[in-house]
């Protein structure tokens, strides 16, 4: 696999002698190498690695063959990831028949959004008959103070009307973002490596890792929040692709055929509407809709976009890349993506704001005609705003002064190594009920754990080193695109440390952790063009580890799928004292 970095060959036109590689430049010899290209048109978009002749030539596929293999592979290879993880996810989706750990909270309030537009209080003994009746139950009438905003139970909800308000209803969506999420994973990750086999390697990793699987089992809203910011991510990998490809369509041809830089082209082309841009704010709005932490991930995108159009015509030829059209366009994404992605948030409490504004609407619905009546510029706002700013308000004091201690809250210290997991489901069945074997012996283990694949993350924290290394020492574009969507989604919690949070909240990093074990794996394999030795070292040793991976998930499957076990395998399974 190449690199594409986007920053010029520095040393082209120097003498022999000023071309000797310093110590910095061997250093960076590690991993992938940039080959230097004289056509600016392929360092802006560069082409897909393709797979060598003589694998074909060995495996004996006709070149006529191996031709159209290639080209299918580009979606047959993603499809048939996503069709093993599908196959997973679904599998026995509503077992267990219970309603676990925050599924209390979202499945119940998903069903009174889809039927009454907000949410409402429940009685005590609500799960117990929802799953008696197969979800045949009245919905209350009386609002309910919640702290998220409506669009992931929206989501939860569509499966419910689909499929009934039971365990496998309010689970159907989520497992189903869960599975195009290993999809859109394998086609991100081919797109920004140039390689169809990282690509679904990325896709793969994601389809065995734990905490990913098991949030695709569960109706919560981080499911649904991670999907939508993939979702925005591949859009914005697009929008970068399609941008630099306009600029290296506008750059001067040279009489050999090959583009060259040109400084007055690279600082004043217009790169055009991008749609892809804001697709990528709707989503983001989307995920702000579920989670309010997408507000941090929104703001870090726009960020990364922006060093993207620089970074595209400094290669273009921009001596200052700070031209009055970059300036332009990097304010109009700001606004534009912040607007969006706002308005999309407004929309998203549509049911909330028509609900009744006579005490019997949601929750606060009212509030701007009663208690927050009068004042000198109330007059400036609709009612309903001000009652939603209210509301809004009181939810952001709620989530900066949680500190009520939970059994399985954790510190994000402890989030890379799978310090503290989360126990959503544990039942202790006799020997001959629930699956526990007859000749257990004694009573089984039946649990439902949020851990991510431990040997996954594992590799993930030397991964992580790894990109930090490419962006900084390489200013490679994918490291720092890599890095930059797990800092979004796992810095930001370190604000709150004293707040109680939960290592499942990292979900919404997981798809990144997985391309930053693929580009680990690529450079364990080696770039091409190397010799037939290292490149099978590379390949032995990247398959062995791959294939620990997914035995490691196996072995954790029955945790992960509710499975009655032993309680001797049980504690087997527990290889730290904080798992339990």
């Amino acid at each position: 696999m190449t690199s594409t970095a986007s920053s010029p060959d520095t040393r082209q036109g120097q003498s022999p002698q000023d071309q000797r590689p310093s110590w910095q430049q061997r250093l960076h010899r590690f991993g992938y190498t940039a080959q230097p290209r004289s056509d600016v048109r392929e360092r802006l978009v560069p082409p897909y690695v393709q797979p060598s002749p003589r694998v074909w030539q060995v495996l004996g596929v006709p070149p006529t063959l191996a031709e159209r293999i290639t080209r299918w592979s580009a979606w047959g290879g993603p499809l048939l990831v996503t069709l093993m993880a599908g196959v997973m996810r679904f599998w026995h989706l509503g077992s267990p028949k219970a309603v676990i750990f925050d599924e209390t909270y979202y499945a119940k309030d998903a069903w009174a959004l889809v039927h009454r537009g907000f949410e409402v209080n429940w009685d005590k003994n609500a799960n117990d008959l929802i799953l008696q009746t197969n979800g045949h139950v009245r919905i209350p009438t009386d609002a309910a103070y919640v702290v998220h905003p409506p669009v992931g139970k929206y989501v939860i909800g569509l499966g419910e009307m689909l499929f009934g308000f039971n365990p496998f209803g309010w689970r159907f969506m989520t497992a189903l973002l869960g599975t195009l999420s290993v999809l859109m994973l394998c086609r991100i990750g081919r797109r920004i490596f140039r390689s169809t086999f990282l690509g679904c390697l990325a896709g793969g990793l994601m389809a065995v890792d734990g905490l990913a699987f098991v949030m695709a089992r569960t109706s919560l809203l981080d499911g649904v929040l991670m999907f939508f910011v993939l979702a925005a991510f591949g859009c914005l990998v697009i929008d970068r692709d399609k941008a630099r490809a306009k600029l290296a369509a506008a750059l001067p041809v040279g009489p050999d055929g090959r583009a060259r830089p040109d400084a007055h082209i690279a600082a004043t082309t217009w790169l055009g509407l991008r749609p892809w841009r804001w697709a990528a704010a709707l989503l983001m709005g989307l995920a702000i809709g579920t989670k309010w932490n997408g507000l941090y991930i929104l703001a870090a995108f726009i960020v990364m976009t922006v060093l993207w159009d620089v970074g595209a015509r400094r290669v273009a030829g921009a001596g200052r890349p700070v031209s009055p059209m970059l300036v332009a366009e990097s304010v109009g994404a700001w606004v534009a993506m912040s607007t969006i992605a706002v308005a999309v948030y407004l929309a998203s409490w549509t049911g909330w704001i028509l609900s009744p504004t006579n005490g019997r609407g949601g929750y606060f619905r009212n509030w701007a005609a009663t208690d927050g009546k009068g004042g000198n510029w109330t007059w400036l706002f609709p009612d309903w705003w001000r009652s939603l700013w209210h509301y809004e308000h009181e939810v952001y004091e709620f989530h900066r002064n949680l500190h009520s201690p939970h059994t399985y809250m954790s510190n994000p210290w402890s989030w890379l190594v799978d310090g503290r997991p989360v126990s959503y489901f544990y039942e202790s069945p006799s020997p001959g009920k629930d699956g526990c074997p007859v000749d257990a012996g004694q009573k089984c283990a039946r649990e439902v754990l949020a851990i991510g694949t431990p040997l996954l993350w594992w590799v993930a924290c030397f991964a992580v080193l790894y990109i930090l290394w490419r962006w900084l020492m390489r200013r490679d574009w994918r490291a720092g695109a890599i890095a930059c969507g797990i800092a979004a989604g796992y810095l930001p919690w370190f604000l709150y440390q004293e707040r109680t949070i939960f290592f499942f909240y990292a979900v919404v990093f997981v798809p990144f952790l997985c391309l930053a074990v693929a580009m680990l794996l690529g450079a364990i394999i080696g770039p091409p063009g190397s010799s037939d030795t290292r490149r099978v070292a590379g390949a032995t040793g990247a398959g062995v580890l791959v294939l620990l991976i997914a035995w490691n998930f196996i072995y954790f499957w029955p945790l992960y799928t509710g499975t009655a076990i032993p309680i001797d395998d049980w504690r087997s399974r527990m290889w730290l004292d904080t798992w339990v």
